[in-house]
């Protein structure tokens, strides 16, 4: 079990985690995370050791300077804190943000890893947000579908419940490690054009970020990601009137896709752009939430140099024990499929 000091009491902690790799087309999960974190200056407090997780003939460590200083950024997960993000009705909520790679071995540790930060925190439930290849034109709204393997929580949220078979990634593993350990656990996973797979793609971290909005009912600052999302389209509009029998193939994809989705303009989704709005506006009003545990009272806690980042990190302690089973780990190797 891990315990860690000086990280302050949370308030209805969610944990929002992606990863880089398998399960991230177009890095739009990953990117939407890191756009959490910019845009409410989430501070680092604990990562994990990169020795343990991590081929680093697979993932490469980066050297650069500091003012003149050689340094290593080695790859790895790291976690973080917003305190007070607002929600509707002058609601606020604490998020833990989890963003890193896809390790390269020992799943089922690296998932106990982030469920003993979860226990210790107080998470009450984890998101987590992916990214896959799909037969989707770049010029309609970017699906996303939320999916539970937790029939409750599938009913209670109205949310699809995951009947996926086959290969699957981290995000499928660590969602079934949570549904184990009894915490609440929901996939947000966005569908990336195929024929423009390449990072970045604005598009889809803004949809996975309007999905999560509406799933917390937490107002989240865009910043530039709209204006990003339009000028990415249009390069991708660009590109595509260059090549004749590109164009016809994205032509065939939104006829297909516009006789599936008829009624998509619906109240009930101009609803759902209204409520964004009103949280949006309420959160703008208010205080922004403060840059993570450093900030409360009484200064930093008890935090120790974490050798990955040159950033603090806290104290932890493993209690003797075993640690409890988890589901075995997979091997990527294709694309992912919503609901692994």
């Amino acid at each position: 079990m891990i315990e860690l000091e000086g990280v302050p009491e949370l308030v209805d902690p969610v944990m929002v985690a992606a990863f880089e790799g398998w399960n991230d087309a177009g890095d739009a999960a990953s990117a939407a995370v890191a756009h959490l974190e910019r845009e409410w200056k989430g501070e680092v407090f604990a990562a994990l050791d990169a020795e343990d997780y991590y081929d680093f003939q697979v993932n490469r460590p980066l050297i650069w300077l500091d003012d003149g200083v050689r340094r290593i950024t080695w790859p790895t997960t790291r976690l973080s804190v917003i305190r007070g993000a607002a929600g509707g009705a002058g609601r606020r909520r604490d998020l833990v943000l989890v963003r890193g790679i896809e390790p390269s071995m020992r799943w089922r540790s690296f998932c106990n890893e982030l469920l003993g930060f979860a226990h210790e925190l107080g998470v009450e439930m984890v998101v987590v947000l992916g990214a896959l290849l799909g037969d989707t034109p770049h010029t309609r709204p970017v699906p996303v579908t939320s999916v539970t393997s937790d029939e409750g929580l599938a009913r209670s949220l109205d949310l699809e419940e995951s009947r996926y078979e086959g290969p699957t990634g981290i995000v499928g593993i660590f969602q079934e490690a949570c549904s184990h350990a009894g915490f609440p656990a929901v996939s947000l996973w966005a569908s990336v054009p195929h024929y423009v797979s390449q990072p970045p793609n604005p598009k889809a971290s803004l949809a996975l970020l309007n999905a999560l909005e509406d799933l917390l009912g937490v107002g989240i600052p865009l910043g530039d990601l709209p204006e990003d999302a339009r000028a990415w389209q249009l390069g991708v509009d660009q590109l595509a009137a260059e090549d004749s029998e590109v164009a016809e193939y994205v032509q065939s994809l939104e006829q297909a896709r516009d006789t599936a989705e008829l009624p998509e303009a619906s109240g009930e989704a101009i609803a759902k752009e209204f409520e964004r709005y009103l949280r949006r506006r309420d959160g703008s009003a208010e205080q922004g939430p403060g840059t993570g545990p450093g900030d409360a009272g009484g200064g930093p806690g008890p935090f120790l140099k974490d050798p990955t980042s040159g950033r603090a990190r806290p104290r932890r302690r493993r209690k003797p024990g075993g640690e409890p089973g988890q589901p075995p780990g997979a091997e990527g190797g294709g694309p992912a499929e919503p609901g692994e």
